[in-house]
């Protein structure tokens, strides 16, 4: 885990994520790497709440679009796709059923693969000069990792078609007023705000902590599974496909 630091702020936890010059990309093992630290995290009673940040340049750029290991599938069975394209799901599943109040501190860019994983935390606090972007659609693929009901009931179905269609980046005002994120705060400051709020629940019992967000998850995403069952099998008929790959050299090169 090169990319991923943790230290200790009394109870609070404070995650970073800089992998440097690739803006935060998400490559396969990246993901890996931070579904495990979710995973040390989730039974570690001292612990009430977890901030995660990344740079100052990025929160994330998204998937790691040249990573061979998610867009190289020739040759893989079935079974392997799967397996594979199931790492963003398991690392969101993580982060989102962590017992503790998690906060997003984002900087820069927050692009796709990033901003699903941001729609898992509990909050978000955001710089005023970043961005949310989800360009899914326009390199051919779906947007999966079971975001599409976090989204959907974060802003409703109709904003939730036009962020996931449009592909517009989406500046730090517009995100508070929809409600994707809680906080915009001066640029350099995100991570410093989100521990500010992670300490002021951290005087609250850890019990009471852990059972309130329980009880509000638990009938806010109660139907949240229904249809992203789907979301592996969509990806793959996407990503196979020859209007995928030609989206997708395009993107790149449009950001080369």
């Amino acid at each position: 885990m090169n990319h991923i630091s943790i230290r200790y702020e009394d109870s609070v936890a404070v995650v970073t994520y800089d992998r440097g010059e690739k803006k935060n990309a998400m490559s396969m093992q990246i993901i890996r790497d931070l579904t495990a630290t979710a995973e040390a995290l989730k039974d570690r009673h001292d612990i009430t709440c977890v901030v995660l940040g990344g740079s100052r340049a990025a929160f994330s750029a998204g998937v790691d679009l040249t990573d061979p290991e998610r867009f190289d599938l020739a040759g893989k069975s079935l079974s392997e796709q799967r397996q594979i394209l199931t790492l963003g799901t398991r690392m969101c599943r993580a982060w989102e059923e962590l017992p503790q109040i998690t906060v997003a501190a984002i900087e820069g860019m927050n692009v796709g693969g990033g901003v699903a994983l941001t729609l898992c935390c509990d909050w978000r606090v955001m710089a005023d000069d970043a961005y949310l972007f989800v360009p899914e659609a326009q390199i051919g693929i779906n947007l999966s990792w079971n975001a599409i009901p976090r989204l959907v009931n974060m802003v409703g179905a109709s904003m939730a078609k036009q962020i996931v269609l449009l592909g517009e980046k989406m500046p730090s005002a517009q995100a508070r007023e929809l409600g994707l994120v809680d906080w915009v705060v001066p640029g350099g400051s995100a991570e410093a705000r989100a521990i500010e709020v992670a300490g002021r629940v951290s005087q609250c019992p850890a019990h009471v902590v852990r059972m309130s967000k329980q009880s509000i998850n638990a009938h806010a995403n109660a139907l949240n599974h229904l249809g992203t069952y789907m979301d592996v099998d969509q990806a793959m008929v996407c990503g196979a496909s020859p209007e995928a790959a030609r989206a997708r050299d395009q993107f790149n090169k449009a950001r080369a």
